[in-house]
């Protein structure tokens, strides 16, 4: 085997050169000044350049694994004095790139100079090539790094970055002899991507008050991209856990199932905003894309849009026409509406009484300075469905029908608007073939919209199509994985359809998401109550009242009534105060009338049923999965029922 044993003496990029001999920085042959620690980060990223450096590598190699100094804080500062000595910027490096929660990757092309003994020579990719019948293995170099290379006292950093150099050349070897193969046999590509993960955006203005943006910038990235009907896209209710985590590529596909992840950052000045956008393939692990994009804040539609078309066309996922007509089409928003409307979905998410009401608010802000923001009306309208319980459906249903029309009437191509008339013909209207028609166009247009998905299963649900409404449970769950609502909803269905092994199973998945999930935590309750296990079902109906504010004394006087007369004795406890409750605010009828099925007392039970229909009260929607009501079905009236609401018998 023929060998070479080369010394590395420079490192040159751009008008930078790196002495290894010296450990000096210089600029056009001027000195910087540049400290040792930095130095020698830098030294490690320009010695592999277009690779991807962790954090946890960088300590190893430069810090040491038994050091006790803040390695985070160390590493921050090393970074931005290397880029400030370079004139560098971290939105739009030239020379080191963040990999946000993973490391740095050194972007700009090195040369190396090499020295052997009495011949200077200039590694360049040109003097890597291996004659076209050579065996690549036997033209491998040794490289080495010079014994002038001083540091400190620190010995450690030498060998490791030997080897490193060693390691990268023996891979220039091996890509040497991976395109010698090509010429006779054929190289498979990798599979193509088929699901992507968005994983949340970094604000880089270190402001966490910013952070809505960023999240609300990964949202609209996501909308873009799930509405590519072959692409599947993780929900960012999923995505979001991944927010900091120090886990790799590999570790966040696997556990979401997905082929590729896309990351970024994203900055906001006063009249612009940026993007980094980088996709990476999970296995093998391979960055496929890197982009930045910079527009005004009134462009910053056509932004998320620009960004998913390019990383569309990079996975070569085949477009519809409908779909490229779709990313191409991008209407300009005003700047202050849109930070509105970020705010609205931001407190939306949480689907809490209070953080509706909040959203409802920013929606409407949005809306008073761009009268003309779709966007904005759909998000009203889905405040209104899924609003306080002690909203009037006959003040509410009126409100959502108007901003769901309002925002179609703009763009008849938008999904959430489609989603939230279907809902209103669901919930206010019981239009069961419009219903069913809205949600089919919503998820044509966006078909990872999980409301969507989620909102449609209990349309098939209420309908008696059981097996359609589970497949989009399991749909949720696939686009939602780590969802304590999509895995929430999944124990409802099991709960709806009488398994209730399989719905106890399910929300105690649920609640290892969440363990303080209220919805969750009361299906348990009805689970085990309906199979007969009424003190576990206790815990869990105290658990979900003391979440929701009860007030303690009265969670004791319903499990006093329990131990004196049973189910009989808390039920009808819990209808005093619904009954007294119904003097002072709006109380749903549905509600008392289950109460009251529950007692066995079929006559007050019709007599709110009837209540609620006349009020159009969302809740009826559900009186075919409801057990509560199962000793009503033998009865004419609840057949009358039925018909008058449109439900199949």
């Amino acid at each position: 085997m023929s060998e070479r044993r080369t010394e590395v003496a420079l490192l040159n990029f751009g008008v930078y050169e790196l002495d290894l001999r010296c450990g000096e920085l210089r600029k056009a042959g001027t000195l910087l000044n540049l400290p040792p620690q930095p130095f020698r980060i830098l030294v490690l990223l320009a010695t592999h350049p277009g690779q991807l450096v962790t954090r946890e590598e960088i300590q190893k190699q430069i810090w040491g694994g038994d050091t006790f100094v803040d390695f985070e804080q160390g590493l921050n500062f090393a970074i931005n004095k290397i880029r400030t000595t370079l004139g560098d910027d971290a939105e739009t490096p030239r020379y080191i790139e963040t990999l946000p929660r993973r490391g740095y990757r050194f972007i700009a092309a090195v040369e190396q100079v090499g020295v052997r003994p009495g011949v200077k020579e200039v590694l360049t990719s040109e003097n890597y090539s291996v004659p076209r019948n050579a065996n690549p293995a036997t033209e491998a170099r040794h490289v080495t790094i010079p014994s002038s290379f001083r540091l400190g006292a620190n010995n450690s950093f030498r060998r490791p970055l030997a080897l490193a150099l060693v390691v990268m050349l023996v891979a220039a070897a091996v890509w040497a002899w991976q395109k010698w193969r090509t010429q006779t046999s054929v190289i498979q590509s990798p599979p193509q991507i088929a699901a992507l993960a968005v994983l949340p955006l970094e604000n880089l203005s270190g402001d966490p008050s910013q952070d809505y943006f960023a999240d609300g910038m990964t949202d609209e990235l996501i909308t873009n991209l799930a509405s590519i009907a072959s692409l599947r896209v993780i929900s960012r209710t999923s995505t979001t856990h991944y927010k900091g985590t120090r886990k790799t590529i590999p570790e966040i596909a696997r556990e979401l199932n997905v082929d590729a992840v896309v990351e970024g950052s994203v900055g906001l000045s006063t009249s612009t905003v940026r993007i980094r956008a980088q996709l990476v393939r999970a296995v093998p692990e391979e960055h496929l894309w890197a982009e930045s994009y910079e527009r005004s804040l009134p462009d910053v539609l056509a932004l998320q849009r620009d960004v998913a078309k390019a990383i569309a066309g990079e996975i070569r996922i085949k477009l519809t026409p409908a779909e490229k007509a779709r990313l191409a089409q991008a209407h300009q928003v005003d700047p202050e509406a849109y930070h509105s409307y970020l705010r609205g979905r931001f407190s939306f998410e949480n689907w809490t009484p209070g953080a509706v009401d909040l959203a409802r608010k920013s929606f409407q802000e949005a809306i008073a300075k761009d009268p003309n923001y779709a966007l904005a009306y759909a998000g009203l309208a889905d405040t209104y469905v899924f609003g306080e319980p002690e909203l009037d459906p006959k003040v509410a249903i009126p409100l959502a029908r108007a901003g769901a029309i309002k925002a179609l009437e703009m763009d008849d191509t938008l999904s959430d608007a489609h989603a939230a008339l279907a809902q209103v013909k669901l919930l206010g209207e019981w239009d069961w073939a419009g219903a069913e028609r809205e949600f089919g166009r919503a998820i044509d247009l966006n078909p990872g919209d999980t409301l969507a998905h989620h909102m449609f299963s209990h349309f098939l649900l209420d309908t008696g199509r059981n097996e359609e409404s589970l497949k989009e449970s399991e749909l949720y769950i696939r686009l939602d994985p780590l969802s304590v609502a999509a895995n929430n909803h999944l124990g409802y269905h099991y709960l709806a359809t009488g398994q209730y092994d399989l719905a106890i199973a399910q929300e105690h998945k649920a609640l290892q998401i969440d363990p303080n999930y209220h919805d969750a935590i009361y299906f348990l309750g009805e689970a085990y109550r309906h199979k007969g296990m009424p003190q576990e079902a206790l815990v869990q109906y105290e658990k979900a009242m003391t979440l929701a504010g009860t007030n303690p004394d009265r969670i004791r006087v319903l499990r006093k009534a329990y131990e004196e007369n049973g189910w009989r004795g808390y039920f009808r406890r819990s209808l005093d105060y619904e009954l007294e409750r119904s003097n002072r605010e709006y109380v749903s009828p549905y509600d008392i009338a289950d109460y009251y099925s529950v007692l066995s007392d079929k006559e007050h039970a019709f007599l709110y049923l009837e209540k609620a229909f006349a009020v159009h009260d969302s809740s009826l929607t559900w009186i075919k999965v409801e057990h509560d009501f199962d000793s009503l079905h033998s009865d004419q009236r609840y057949a009358d029922l039925l018909r008058r609401m449109g439900l199949p018998q």
